[in-house]
């Protein structure tokens, strides 16, 4: 088993830290995004190290139940949390998700959850405050002690407040230090100040933010940023521009307080799912940096599927996306009809969002047959499919908190051309034809102009020597989480010590 390592003389144990782990998505059970995938991965890996990891999870109607067995908790049932003037029962179900070893406790209250879709409900921020609670509740049931009180975006922001206020007379806290990691700043969680009853906090509501109770509203992630003993964010870049008004949303002042308490910490891929070696998607077409043939096989498989016509010499570009302003979509608007105009090129396209977007996708899969491809909505098969067939793979993010697809691109020897933002800043290096050095292709300007420079310069590339060791450099570079776990358990180590 491995754990924290800790020496006396020539003894070595072999101490695991207890981590109650909160989130509102957890690949593959609940996902809209990079929260999920990073909620799992770190959560595997922190179990893999030998530490004990109780993670916490909404039942909700929509979860992802393959080849998931949950059973209840018999000292865990008939539950019930009151939150403000709202009383809710509740009890705890328990199951390990397929291919894992990692057990998750979901917090089964139909009343809450049973309902259609993970978020976009007026009583919100209701749901994840007992969500929140629920976790500690569980845990005093349970006697799980924690060191570690790991929290996630704005849905469990709250946490490090009620480890200061509603459990703080409870020993079995007294040495847990907490974390809150920020996923993406642009969400918030914000509700209306009436209804900050609900928090429960009593007494304590004077350390709710008196400015924004004033102005009529309650912000969880602005209290997770001042409560947390330690605030993380999901790539270094990111961590110094949320500290700037440009990027903050509003937060930045907040976050220049905490000074050295707020760090990035690149999110990790997970390889067992995103390797094109051993990709279960993939079927006969696997490949590796040795051998591409599998990766010629996989885009001449998309280009009947999706009904593309691909020549030799034309480059496919792929995009896996939620379309949203924050991915850069508007700058695609402007620029991909004349590229695909102008150049033999074609595109694959994957992603739901914003009415404008999906419109603009549909448009141009209209405009030029046979050479564009949009599915709409999402598809696990197809976005691995995507990332091993497409020769280049767009990402011109307005902010990138972290990002993950320009890293699986990089595995599957896909070029990515990507905004000099965040963890794309943070994770693809600018090749070079003088030294041979880089893997992808990055941008500053936040322009159409900047955007179809970068494209340009793709194109000049592409069927050259330069990318074929473009392909190679990406394909050789390692985001593992044994490579980005470990800084995980750096941040604890430096909270609590060795235990």
């Amino acid at each position: 088993m491995n754990a924290t390592a800790v020496i006396f003389g020539r003894y070595t144990l072999l101490m695991p830290y207890r981590i109650l782990f909160i989130s509102a998505e957890y690949a593959p059970l609940a996902k809209t995004g990079g929260l999920a995938d990073v909620s799992s991965a770190l959560c595997h890996y922190l179990h893999s190290q030998g530490h004990d990891v109780r993670v916490f999870l909404p039942w909700y109607r929509e979860l992802n139940r393959t080849g998931l067995t949950v059973e209840p908790v018999a000292s865990l049932e008939s539950l019930a949390l009151n939150v403000g003037e709202h009383r809710y029962e509740y009890r705890v179900l328990v199951g390990t998700p397929p291919g894992s070893q990692q057990p998750v406790h979901f917090i089964d209250c139909p009343a809450l959850y049973d309902r259609n879709g993970f978020y976009g409900h007026a009583d919100d921020h209701r749901r994840f405050l007992l969500l929140t609670r629920a976790a500690f509740e569980v845990a005093q049931r349970m006697a799980f002690a924690p060191h570690i009180l790991h929290c996630n975006d704005w849905h469990t922001a709250f946490a490090p407040l009620y480890l200061r206020t509603n459990y703080a007379w409870d020993r079995l806290f007294a040495a847990t230090r907490s974390v809150l990691t920020i996923h993406n700043i642009g969400y918030q969680g914000v509700f209306w100040s009436v209804e900050s009853g609900d928090l429960s906090l009593g007494d304590a509501r004077w350390m709710l933010h008196q400015d924004d109770l004033r102005d009529g509203r309650v912000n969880p992630l602005l209290h997770g940023v001042m409560y947390a003993d330690l605030v993380t964010t999901v790539s270094p870049t990111y961590a110094n521009e949320i500290r700037t008004p440009s990027y903050g949303a509003g937060l930045d002042p907040f976050l220049r307080d905490r000074g050295s308490q707020v760090i990035g910490i690149l999110n990790g891929v997970d390889y067992a799912e995103w390797d094109p070696r051993h990709d279960a998607h993939l079927g006969d077409a696997r490949y590796s940096a040795q051998d591409l043939s599998g990766k010629r096989a996989a885009r001449r498989a998309v280009a009947r599927e999706l009904s593309l016509s691909l020549g030799p010499k034309t480059l496919l570009f792929g995009i896996v996306s939620r379309l949203v302003s924050q991915k850069g979509i508007d700058l695609l608007e402007e620029v991909l009809p004349d590229v695909l105009s102008q150049h033999d090129c074609a595109l694959a396209a994957l992603g739901s969002g914003e009415p404008q977007f999906e419109g603009f996708l549909t448009r141009l899969s209209t405009d030029f047959p046979g050479r564009v491809h949009f599915t709409r909505g999402y598809s696990e098969r197809r976005a691995h499919w995507i990332e091993a067939a497409a020769d280049a793979f767009l990402m011109p993010s307005r902010y990138e908190p972290c990002g993950l697809n320009q890293m699986y691109s990089l595995r599957y020897g896909t070029v990515p051309i990507v905004r000099r933002t965040g963890g794309l800043a943070d994770s693809v290096t600018p090749y070079s034809r003088t030294t041979g050095l880089g893997d992808g292709i990055l941008f500053d300007d936040y322009s159409p102009g900047a955007l179809r420079a970068a494209i340009d310069q793709a194109l000049s590339l592409f069927g050259s020597a330069h990318w074929d060791r473009m392909i190679q450099n990406g394909m050789a570079r390692d985001f593992s989480w044994q490579t980005q776990g470990k800084l995980y358990l750096d941040a604890y180590r430096d909270l609590v010590g060795p235990v």
